[in-house]
Order: C-alpha cells, then sequence, then structure tokens
C-alpha cells in the first residue's frame, strides 16, 4: 500500500511504508531525505520499498517510471517524447497525448484538467491524497483525480 499527494503542479510524493519520495518535475530530482541529499536526472534507484527508474529525454528532462508493490507510476507532466519508455497503471500528466499512448487505468491531473476531462470525455474526482492497496484496487474504467 502506498500514497500519492501533491502540494503544487510540478511535484508528486509517493508515501510508502518505509520512504517518502518527491519528484520535482520543474528541476528533475528526487528527494527522499537521504544522506547524499537530492537525486538529480536520470538512472535506476531503489528507495525503501520503490524501485525508481528515471529515463532521460531528448530534450533533458526525466521521466520517472515507479514500482511500489507490482503497481507502476509513471510521472511525465507535460512531457510528450519517449512514451514508450514508460508503462503506467497511474499516469501523473498534464498531457492527453501520453494518456492516449499509455492508457493508464488512473491519471494524477498536473495541469489544465478542464480540458483533460472534456477532451478525453472522462470525470474528475478531487482528493487530498490517493491511497493505492494494490493493482486490483484501481479503477476499472479510467479516472482523472485532482490532488488538492
Amino acid at each position: 500500500m502506498f500514497e500519492i499527494e501533491s502540494k503544487n503542479q510540478d511535484e508528486i510524493t509517493i508515501i510508502t511504508k518505509k520512504a517518502t519520495i518527491k519528484f520535482n518535475i520543474a528541476d528533475s530530482t528526487i528527494d527522499a531525505n537521504l544522506p547524499v541529499g537530492a537525486i538529480v536526472g536520470p538512472g535506476e534507484f531503489e528507495i525503501g520499498d520503490a524501485t525508481i527508474r528515471g529515463v532521460a529525454t531528448e530534450s533533458g528532462k526525466t521521466i520517472y517510471d515507479i514500482e511500489v508493490g507490482g503497481v507502476h507510476v509513471g510521472i511525465l507532466d507535460g512531457i510528450e517524447e519517449q512514451l514508450d519508455d514508460i508503462v503506467a497503471d497511474i499516469l501523473c500528466t498534464s498531457s492527453i497525448r501520453a494518456i492516449r499512448e499509455i492508457e493508464p487505468k488512473l491519471i494524477i491531473s498536473m495541469g489544465n484538467v478542464d480540458a483533460m476531462v472534456s477532451e478525453l470525455k472522462l470525470t474528475a474526482k478531487t482528493e487530498k491524497k490517493y491511497k493505492v492497496k494494490n493493482l486490483d484496487s484501481l479503477p476499472a474504467t479510467q479516472e482523472v483525480i485532482i490532488l488538492s
């Protein structure tokens, strides 16, 4: 089980039993209060019970694929390149193209939710944080979550 929360549009925080991991898309950093400090850019990491794969894009940004308990979370904000590198059950993005190509079960909106909802013909729910028990607990049809 883990939780996803967001305090602002550029950050997604994943909270597991063993770690709290903050992903900042604007500066491509991962902050998990590690002794070495923040992790910058792409690479493969294990933090607590999360396996993280940061993929460098052609534009110099980093997209993330995080696996916790068999659930894959993709974090790309508005990045629309190298989408084939991400497999996500939950996708944190503002890109309609990414949602169409990756086809996640759950979308965490990181941008213009009105355009996303109307173009994809989905409904949106607002939550303070989203709790994930396991892969089977995700919705059967695509949903959009707005974290506030």
